[in-house]
């Protein structure tokens, strides 16, 4: 996950160091620690705004990686509210945090730590009282979790901390010697939204999570409108951003998508009408329509989920029903995926704190997932829907969404275009390589009919190379591969056998007999890179081979070189995730219970990793970082230090 910080102002922040062990060991590091406890620098998180799933993972890591460079930190409960606080009863609301308060925190969702919209915070008045609370408690660091309208207001309340200062200096509120040391307030932001709506990041936390709940709502509503030939229409959150619809869209196969974004014409019910008659006609038992909340159409007039319903029953005499997710989107346990994120963040919004001691002068600073936008994007998306320029909304929200438009464009339509699939078309083969992965399906339908709407004919090889020298091919049509996105395995079929096992020429000899071959896709892990490898040497002494070939890599493992991530690897972390939740759940009440959990990977660590990271373990052991004896037991004197004085928490994992 390459991170990268943005200014709160606008302007790119230097691509940050990846908060690695060594790197966080600085000279600014140890010279924290020398001091003493009641004098190093204090740091604060707290969230704001709407709660996301993966906030507490976010929050854990703040606290610890504070902890671990020398910071003391403290917890700000119930965001800006928190910070203002009433009186002495306010001051309660923050509190300082050891390392064993945030235990067992990481697989909940919401936030720990409570939230709150604050419109005291907004007021000149409201923020001095902040002020005061925070220099009481020598607090000039600070980390907020919250959307856009939360960042702002925290960037304001650096910008104002100066003035706020020698304000409090007048009234008697804080000494000149207070004034002299906390003349500067630093401030690391993190994204935590379902609605993916800020332009600054490519994802916020929480949305993977929102996107999940959203999949598996629609995957059993799928079979409960096969059963009885329904057509279901969702409503799913993103007031003035459509990209959970889309993207669900996307995953679920949904017939009609509504989005704010590019919404239709006024004649939608008609186009929509007459895209669902034709489903049925070609025997779809089934209809999914996905709307966000704030879909309207290009008049700006808004479409509601009811409004969509009552169309299709009108027009069509379909047996509609709506299902409104609402807040289930925003609850439930963070994905994998939202608790590295929240974890990887704020380890990298603690090291930012400590760069801008080094440069009292830097900006304000969001740390952001591999984005090359900035703030002022998300503002501007919203005029440009305001102003009915869909195209530019489009443009503005990144190239991600572009891209995962023209997909979902492509790949909805119900049949190919017209001449399509001939036996005289330019032929692409697809080889399934290695052990099946949760989304090769998907990987087979979306190449299928993206080659076939560029012209081309798509044949699919049974059992991978094995298959291929027994010329066992099958035709993929449009229609053939419709409901693939949802489901597991193969459809293939696929063996461990690399193409050097089948042998070179055998595969050559296969290749030659393909009329019009122009290309092979194979989806693999290590298998199908390795034969890759072997195919692209062997094409001096076998001109046959000498076409073009590509792999997508497809393995739980995630071992496939020259990519950060593979299709299956997700999914399977997952898993693993949640299995560890219910174990860590079974433990509770029991006293000193160690649980050791294997997992797969083969020669690679990945899953191990990131699961113990995911997971909250307490050591996580891998092939490619070597250990031995004296690891161990250093591990288990360290396990047992903690079941003794770490907040009597009696689990080890």
């Amino acid at each position: 996950l390459p991170l990268v910080r943005h200014t709160l102002h606008l302007r790119q922040f230097p691509p940050a160091a990846h908060p690695q062990i060594p790197a966080v060991t600085s000279a600014v590091t140890d010279a924290l620690r020398m001091l003493p406890l009641h004098e190093r620098p204090a740091l604060a998180v707290f969230t704001s705004g709407g709660d996301s799933q993966g906030m507490n993972s976010a929050i854990r890591a703040v606290v610890r990686m504070g902890l671990y460079c020398g910071f003391r930190v403290y917890l700000i409960y119930e965001g800006y509210e928190g910070m203002i606080g009433d009186g002495e009863d306010g001051q309660e609301m923050i509190k300082e945090a050891n390392w064993g308060l945030v235990s067992g925190i990481i697989q909940l969702g919401g936030t720990v730590i409570g939230s709150a919209r604050s419109a005291r915070f907004r007021t000149r008045e409201g923020r001095l009282q902040a002020a005061r609370n925070l220099i009481r408690r020598g607090i000039t660091n600070l980390v907020v979790i919250g959307g856009d309208g939360s960042l702002t207001g925290a960037d304001l309340f650096r910008q104002e901390w100066p003035s706020l200062v020698d304000e409090l200096l007048k009234e008697g509120a804080v000494t000149e010697k207070q004034r002299r040391d906390y003349a500067s307030l630093h401030i690391a932001g993190m994204v935590g939204s379902i609605d993916n709506d800020f332009c600054g990041t490519d994802m916020t936390i929480g949305t993977d999570s929102a996107l999940h709940r959203i999949i598996e709502a629609c995957d059993a509503i799928a079979t409960t409108a096969q059963s009885h030939q329904r057509a279901f229409v969702m409503e799913v959150m993103g007031r003035h951003c459509g990209y959970l619809a889309l993207v669900s869209a996307l995953c679920c196969e949904a017939d009609f998508l509504f989005i704010p974004e590019e919404p239709p014409g006024t004649d939608w019910p008609d186009v929509m009408c007459n895209h669902l008659i034709k489903a049925r006609q070609r025997g779809k038992r089934l209809n999914i329509i996905i709307a966000a909340e704030g879909a309207i159409d290009t008049e700006g007039n808004a479409i509601s989920a009811n409004l969509i319903r009552d169309t299709i029953s009108q027009k069509l005499k379909y047996d509609t029903r709506v299902t409104v997710l609402g807040h289930v989107q925003r609850g439930g346990a963070p994905s994998a995926f939202d608790r590295l994120l929240g974890c990887r963040m704020a380890a990298e919004a603690v090291l930012a704190l400590l760069d801008a001691r080094q440069n009292p002068e830097l900006p304000s600073i969001v740390v952001s997932l591999d984005a090359n936008q900035c703030v002022a994007r998300t503002k501007a998306v919203n005029e440009a829907i305001q102003a009915k320029n869909y195209a530019q909304s489009v443009e503005l929200r990144g190239k991600s969404f572009i891209n995962n438009l023209a997909t979902y464009r492509t790949l909805k339509k119900l049949h190919s275009p017209a001449n399509a699939c001939s036996d005289s078309c330019p032929t692409l083969l697809i080889v399934m390589v290695g052990a099946p992965a949760c989304g090769a399906n998907a990987c087979v339908r979306a190449f299928v009919r993206t080659g076939i709407s560029n012209g081309f004919r798509v044949l699919g090889v049974n059992g991978g190379f094995d298959g291929l020298v027994k010329a066992s091919f099958r035709p993929l049509s449009w229609e053939s591969v419709s409901g693939l996105t949802s489901s597991g395995g193969s459809c293939l079929g696929t063996k461990r056998i690399t193409a050097e096992e089948v042998g070179i020429a055998a595969v050559a000899e296969a290749l030659s007999k393909v009329e019009n071959l122009r290309g092979m896709l194979l989806i693999g892990g290590f298998e199908a890179f390795s034969s890759l490898v072997q195919l692209f040497q062997a094409r001096p002494s076998q001109p046959a081979l000498a076409v073009p070939m590509l792999v997508v890599p497809c393995t739980i493992s995630n071992n496939v070189p020259g990519t950060d991530f593979s299709i299956g690897a997700d999914t399977a972390l997952n898993e693993i995730t949640q299995i560890i939740d219910k174990i860590k759940q079974s433990a509770v009440g029991t006293q000193r219970r160690v649980f050791v959990v294997e997992t797969m990977g083969g020669y690679c660590g990945y899953l191990a990793t990131l699961a113990g990271l995911a997971g909250g373990a307490d050591a996580a052991y891998i092939k490619e970082d070597k250990f031995d004896l004296a690891v161990l037991l250093d591990d288990v004197r360290h396990l047992k230090q903690k079941m003794h004085d770490d907040c009597g928490l009696q689990r080890g994992l």
